[in-house]
Order: C-alpha cells, then structure tokens, then sequence
C-alpha cells in the first residue's frame, strides 16, 4: 500500500507532495482508498461533504468504532502525514482478520477531504462541515489562489456541492473515533515508539492585510515611499519575539505581495500567521499583541493594516476514559499533548476521540524530510489493531 501511494503528487523538483483539495493527485488517492476497500469486501461510501468511508458491518448501526486520517498534503509536504493514517488503518484491519478477531460493532476506516488546507486556506474542512464547524455559506465563499470557489472545485471533480454540510446523523452513531498520525515533534524517546495524545493546543490562523502604495523602485524617494514590506517585515520578526516572551508559537509561513515586481514597490503584502498555544488567553492576547505591534508599525510607515481571523480552533481535551483506555491497553505508552491540528481535534466535541503518535526521529514535519522508521510504523499497525480489538470486539 505504501509503495502505490509514494508517487502519487509528488514533485520531482522538490520531493514533496502537492496533493491539494479536488486536483488531480487528490483524484488518485480517492481511487487508491476506494480501490482498497473493495479489494478487501469492506463497504464504500462517499458522504455529502466529500469524505471516504469504508465499512466492516452495518453502516446504520451504532455503536461504530472508527479509524482513519486524511490523504492530502500542505504544499511539498512529506510521505507520513496523513497517509500514515490511512495506510495504517487498512493493515490494521488486515492484522485483525489474520487474529480471527470477531467484530461485535461496525468498523469503518474513513478519509476525511482537505485536512491541511492548504488549496482553500482552512484547515480540516471535511470534519469541519461534517461536524457543522463550518457552515455552508462559509464553505461556499471559500476561493483558493487563482480564485477557484470550493463548490466549483468540488464540482468539476464530479462532487455535488449542494449537499455539503452538517452530518450529526452520522457522527451520533460513532461511538468512538481513533486516528493515528505520526508524531511532529520529537519527543517519544528511543525505547517508545507509540504515544497516545492528551490534547491539542488551541491554534487558528490569521490574514494581515498591509495597504500601501505602489511605485518606482528607483525613482521614488524614501521619504516619499508607502511601503507595505517593510511593516510585513516588522510584524513577522515582532511575531516571533512576542510569542518567545509567551512561551507560544507565531509563524508567517505564507505571502502574497501584489503587485509582485522587482521593480516596483508593493502595493498590498498579504501574510497569514499561524499561532498556536498552550492555554487560549495566551494564544488571544499573543495575537492581539502582535496586531497592535503592526499597527505602530503601520502608522510610521503610512501602511494601512487590517487583521482577519480565517479560522480558530479551541484548546481539544481527548476523552479522558478512552485515553487512559488505550494507554493501558498498550502497556502504559506516553501520553503527550500536540499544537497541530487534527481531524480528531474537530470531532472531539461530538464524538469520543483519542489519537495515537508514531515516533519520528528528526522531528521534521510538514516538509518532503518527514520521516518514521519502518519498525516503528509496524509497531503502529501493532498498535492500532489492539485499541481496535478492544473497542471493537468485545
């Protein structure tokens, strides 16, 4: 299964993958997972938002133990994330059947679409508007880069958007969801290659629109200049010194400078921040911090700033009885807090959650050096089919 999903959206220049919402390497991983639920007899299902469903058991039943993660990437991401997941989730059913496990609930393994975010700028939006998140309308006036509206995209890849929206009526029949990811971070030691997750930091993301003036670079005075780059520039390092005094996280990993020539001076930078902490009063006045500081920036400079928050996840507390379940199911492995963000994260608030870690040596993630040993992604399939066995056939 790994071996079919390496080449799919990956760059030959970077390494990465591109695997964005609804373009075509998206496409071949929905074949790829639909194509492994049939192989093994399991029940396909695509629900009105976009997500892959694959099925042991009744699918109106309740009661249902559900497993999976997602398929898409960030913009020349790594193999693992994500995928992992998935991967796991099959083999995982695979080391079940091969124990003669009897299944005493329905099993599903899921694909939920669009997790990163990275094509429409919201993250997880599949368990999003599954989970009612996010509305309709929302979802409808989302536009990527090239101003390609979300409807439009998932049309043009065969999906009916008029459907998409809140599904309790599935959520209210699991009765407990698992996914596992690899760890981004490094911190399960050598002798622990499984971790079980405690919570997720509240995070969000936010768009600071610098308005200045456009000009001649090599005609216009200094003094004379309007310049959004130099506040963008201001803000970023701002950010980064504000969120070293909060013991938080402020990244500007994205920006769009118009007009974008050599030659001339911007007109409008657009740059969105990821901020991430441990407690959400930290996070808010981090964030507030880091607006007034562009603010005096902005007036020095006779840059106009504007800050919109795109999206905001809360501080995520995985439920505790099944948490403290699997880690003693799997011999007491650590239980450890994450700041990125996850499908499990979103449906927490309506369905018994827990996540699972695979240790990741370097640490690195989000980039084409993210890596797990094989060893250790065994002893995550290992692991999986436990908490499985346990939830699901007793």
């Amino acid at each position: 299964m790994w071996a079919e999903l390496l080449p799919v959206g990956r760059s030959a220049a970077s390494g990465g993958y591109r695997r964005h919402a609804w373009n075509s390497a998206d496409a071949e991983c929905r074949a790829w997972f639909e194509q492994q639920a049939t192989t093994r007899g399991l029940g396909y299902e695509l629900d009105r938002n976009g997500n892959q469903w694959a099925w042991l058991g009744d699918p109106t039943g309740d009661g249902a133990v559900v497993t999976g993660s997602h398929l898409d990437s960030v913009p020349d991401g790594g193999a693992f994330d994500g995928p992992l997941g998935v991967v796991s989730s099959f083999a995982a059913l695979d080391e079940l059947r091969s124990r003669g496990a009897e299944f005493t609930r329905p099993l599903a393994i899921v694909n939920f679409g669009d997790e990163e975010g990275a094509r429409f700028g919201v993250a997880c939006i599949g368990s999003r508007l599954t989970a009612g998140v996010l509305g309709r309308e929302q979802a409808y006036e989302l536009r990527d880069a090239d101003g390609v509206r979300l409807p439009d995209a998932m049309e043009r890849a065969g999906y009916d958007p008029a459907v998409i929206g809140a599904d309790h009526d599935r959520l209210g029949r699991i009765g407990a969801f698992v996914e596992l990811h690899v760890e981004q971070g490094r911190y399960l030691t050598e002798d622990q290659p499984i971790g079980v997750a405690s919570a997720i930091w509240p995070h969000g993301r936010w768009r600071f629109d610098f308005h200045g003036e456009a000009n001649h670079a090599g005609t216009t005075r200094i003094e004379d200049r309007r310049d959004p780059m130099l506040t963008f520039a201001d803000t970023v390092l701002s950010a980064r010194q504000q969120a070293e005094l909060a013991g938080a996280l402020a990244t500007f990993g994205k920006v769009a400078v118009e007009p974008n020539g050599t030659n001339a001076i911007a007109s409008l930078i657009r740059g969105w921040l990821d901020s991430r902490a441990a407690d959400e009063t930290v996070l808010t006045e981090l964030v507030e911090r880091i607006r007034q500081s562009a603010l005096r920036r902005g007036e020095r400079d006779g840059v106009r700033v504007e800050l919109t928050r795109e999206s905001y996840t809360p501080v995520v507390d995985f439920d505790g009885p099944l948490r403290d379940r699997l880690a003693k199911r799997l011999g007491g492995v650590p239980v450890l807090p994450t700041g990125a963000g996850h499908d499990a994260g979103i449906l927490a608030s309506a369905v018994p959650t827990a996540m699972l870690f695979v240790r990741n040596p370097s640490g690195v993630s989000h980039s084409p050096a993210e890596y797990a040993e094989q060893a250790d992604c065994l002893a995550g399939v290992t692991a999986l089919a436990d908490v499985l066995e346990d939830l699901a056939c007793q």
